[in-house]
């Protein structure tokens, strides 16, 4: 595997800004890469860019069919995405969390960075307030952080994916290049925040002792907060997997996330361990939201074996901010949205009927976990796929 230098290459004067792909370019991509908004957990996706060069063997754009599409292009203007973003049915100013270019692209990339910092900078003029989470493996400079500095309203959290997976036919990108943004961007922020993204935690892959030791005792000291998770192996990336002749890491693909109880088990331990670094959390929200200093917008309160690792500063803030919503307004929310409520928990509001981006819509209104009835949530997997793990205990591992 090779990467594309096209779009790693400096950018130039003369080339501020992608192409728009005519209406015969956009002839084969899939629909949903047409759709430039997308509604997720971590917010609104939004993602007028399509194309990257980094080659991971990994990555969810295998899931639109678009990981040959090695060279970034524009599906419309900047301005053009804001606005189709601000005025998303499902858009709540002040509220609703975005994520910009984390499903096509990279948004540091050199020919997508001029892209990145004018979607922020039309964003932060309209005075919103929102969350904003910038993804990224990819080359940080002091220059980028002057320009995330300058924004003055926007809450942006950069998120810096580091795996430390050496197998070069697997993540062709070097960990180290992760490793120095993680550290120049930490060293530069001032009103944004900085999140280690470690990911994705293969066992037998990047879950050695020396791995660990790296994450939890180095580069998480140059973080805000610390997020580990595991691998999207669905079954559109377990094909390129057999089909490039690449190590399968689990015998069978999934829906959720996967990532085996005994390696959290020896990240915590770990964890336990150490001596400095910044706070560890299981889920992106709750360290995004830590880092601002504010509740976990995702409402992972009532789920509360998530929470065994949260600094006692965080558990008070989510503990003030967290309440059970009153049955009526949720059944009318549901139904609006063409679903049924079932049930509200402590934990979670059950529906039926309503896909992801539905719930996620309710979940950011309500800041309360909304949980499909048909796609139960185990207890203690913290919203992963059943492999790799061998109890449903409410005892945390």
């Amino acid at each position: 595997m090779t990467i594309s230098t096209e779009a790693i290459e400096p950018v130039t004067p003369t080339r501020r800004r992608l192409p728009i792909l005519n209406d015969e370019q956009r002839t084969g991509l899939r629909p949903e890469l047409l759709e430039v908004v997308e509604n997720r957990k971590s917010g609104l996706s939004l993602n007028h860019v399509v194309g990257c060069p980094l080659d991971c063997g990994y990555c969810v754009r295998h899931l639109f069919d678009n990981f040959t599409m090695k060279v970034p292009r524009a599906l419309m203007s900047d301005e053009d995405a804001v606005d189709l973003l601000v005025g998303h049915p499902y858009f709540q100013a002040h509220v609703t969390p975005v994520q910009i270019f984390n499903r096509a692209t990279d948004p540091m990339l050199p020919v997508v960075k001029p892209h990145t910092f004018a979607t922020l900078r039309l964003l932060d003029e309209r005075g919103l307030t929102n969350h904003v989470l910038v993804i990224t493996r990819w080359r940080i400079t002091p220059e980028d952080c002057a320009v995330l500095n300058s924004l003055r309203h926007l809450k942006v959290t950069l998120l810096v994916t580091w795996s430390g997976i050496e197998r070069k036919e697997i993540e062709p990108v070097d960990s180290r290049i992760a490793a120095a943004s993680l550290k120049v961007a930490f060293e530069h922020a001032d009103r944004f925040r900085v999140v280690l993204y470690w990911r994705p935690i293969v066992p037998g892959l990047n879950d050695t002792d020396e791995h660990l030791s790296t994450a939890l005792g180095e580069l998480s000291r140059h973080a805000h907060a610390t997020v580990f998770t595991g691998l999207f192996f669905k079954d559109q990336i377990r094909d390129y997997y057999r089909a490039h002749d690449l190590p399968e890491p689990y015998e069978d693909g999934a829906r959720r996330k996967i990532f085996p109880q005994d390696v959290e088990r020896r990240i915590l331990a770990a964890a336990r361990a150490r001596g400095h670094g910044s706070p560890l959390f299981r889920k992106t929200s709750c360290a995004v939201a830590y880092a601002h200093g504010l509740a976990d917008y995702n409402g992972h309160f009532g789920i509360r074996e998530l929470c065994d690792i949260c600094p006692s500063t965080q558990l008070q803030r989510c503990a003030t901010a967290w309440s059970r919503p009153e049955p009526g307004p949720v059944a009318a929310l549901a139904k609006d949205l063409g679903g049924r409520l079932v049930e509200i928990t402590d934990r979670a509001i059950l529906v039926e009927g309503l896909d992801e981006q539905r719930r996620y819509r309710m979940q950011h209104g309500l800041g309360y976990q909304v949980h499909d009835l048909a796609k139960p949530h185990h207890p203690s997997r913290h919203g992963r796929a059943d492999i790799g793990w061998t109890t449903n205990t409410q005892e945390a591992p």
